[in-house]
């Protein structure tokens, strides 16, 4: 009977817990309160409204008095005043070019011919170093051929408005470029003036009363090495006359690092027009070509040729001697040659301001160079070097003779001060 009740009682009892109806609603209440309800309704029917703690908004107050939202809905304005700072900001567009463009094989003929440099008033500069000191000495840039973008992004902004900017394989560049090395970037500028280039403050302020004029210089590496010396000697600026490479060749610029955009170059000029170009009270020296040895030599023989600072007989034509030749067969070369003194490059030579005359290796100096130092009452430079060693290569004596013109200067303005 016991058993039997026991399962009636198991039978009875609800399956289900029953949950009650104040305990979920409690539940209710708990859940909207960390929701942090506007109003609280009771069952009772008792209506309590939320207020908020001071110092906060609504959301949506809040959103709309953020000045993170306001600065968004505002349309962007830049002032006009101000530049952009980015290379996308600028507006730049570039071109790419597709197989078969011949855009820079007709540019890369033009510029390498030293004719059509001179018609056509272009150059061709390489590397992004040397493009950079173009830009900024004033050179005037018109295209831009490059492999990838980030070299053109390093370059000034505001120098590439109204520059044509065209990218191209890095295969095709490498062709045309006469670097071992190509850097991915060549620049075709516009042939620079001296006059209105804008030249370093340092090297404006190193620059000393010291002038270097070129003759018959033909060799490019030669050229580069000397304007490089001549840059960093400080000298005022650098002449070149006719029959001398060009200076805005390739090579020349690849030996020159630069130089061409720290120092004055005045090229292709006549000797007649030289003294033009000269301080007042310059002094004109030329390089001496040769040793003790050779200058013994020289004073047992009247022919011209046995001088190593003056080209021979063979070379009158590209000087107009033509009409000496008979008498340099015959000896007589006295009243024809200038007679200039002689002096030790590292005698004192720069009382006043001074030019040097440095020659070719092969055609060395022209007569107009000598006559030119005899009107200034200048003289032969003189480097001595051991018996039976040749000559100097041309852009080492230049070297020479420009650095010691600038001890002599430096001590003689430190001796004044």
């Amino acid at each position: 009977m016991a058993a039997l009740l026991n399962r009636v009682g198991w039978a009875t009892r609800p399956v289900l817990p029953v949950v009650q109806i104040w305990d979920l609603d409690a539940r209710r209440w708990v859940r909207a309160l960390r929701r942090s309800p506007v109003k609280v309704v009771f069952p009772s029917g008792q209506v309590v409204e939320r207020k908020p703690s001071p110092g906060k908004q609504p959301r949506k107050a809040a959103a709309e008095a953020s000045p993170r939202e306001q600065r968004l809905k505002q349309p962007f304005q830049v002032p006009p005043s101000q530049t952009p700072s980015t290379w996308e900001e600028s507006g730049l567009r570039y071109d790419k070019a597709f197989p078969g463009d011949k855009r820079l094989s007709s540019v890369m003929t033009i510029v390498k011919s030293r004719p059509f440099r001179e018609k056509q008033g272009k150059i061709l500069l390489e590397g992004r170093r040397l493009i950079a000191d173009a830009l900024k000495a004033g050179a005037v840039p018109k295209v831009f051929f490059f492999s990838r973008l980030d070299y053109i992004k390093e370059l000034p902004i505001e120098k590439l408005k109204g520059v044509g900017l065209i990218k191209v394989k890095f295969e095709d560049i490498k062709d045309w470029s006469d670097l071992v090395t190509p850097q991915g970037i060549m620049g075709i500028f516009a042939k620079p003036d001296h006059v209105k280039m804008t030249y370093p403050e340092t090297q404006l302020r190193h620059t000393l009363p010291l002038l270097l004029i070129c003759d018959n210089l033909r060799d490019p590496g030669n050229l580069g090495t000397i304007l490089r010396s001549a840059a960093g000697a400080g000298c005022s600026k650098v002449l070149l006359t006719k029959g001398c490479v060009d200076p805005w060749e390739p090579k020349v610029l690849r030996a020159g690092m630069g130089a061409h955009f720290q120092v004055p170059i005045i090229n292709n000029l006549d000797w007649e027009a030289v003294p033009n170009y000269l301080p007042t009270n310059t002094r004109v020296f030329v390089a001496d070509n040769c040793g003790l040895y050779a200058q013994a030599q020289a004073q047992m023989s009247n022919k011209a040729s046995d001088h190593g600072w003056i080209c021979d007989r063979r070379l009158l034509k590209f000087h107009k001697y033509e009409e000496e030749e008979e008498d340099l067969e015959d000896g007589a070369c006295e009243g024809w040659l200038p007679e200039l003194e002689v002096q030790s490059y590292d005698s004192d030579w720069t009382e006043a301001p001074a030019a040097v005359v440095v020659g070719g290796e092969t055609h060395g100096l022209s007569l107009e160079s000598l006559q030119l130092a005899e009107s200034t009452r200048g003289g032969r430079l003189l480097i001595p070097i051991v018996p039976g060693v040749d000559s100097l290569n041309s852009a080492m004596a230049a070297s020479i003779l420009l650095f010691e013109g600038k001890r002599q200067l430096r001590e003689g303005a430190a001796f004044i001060n």
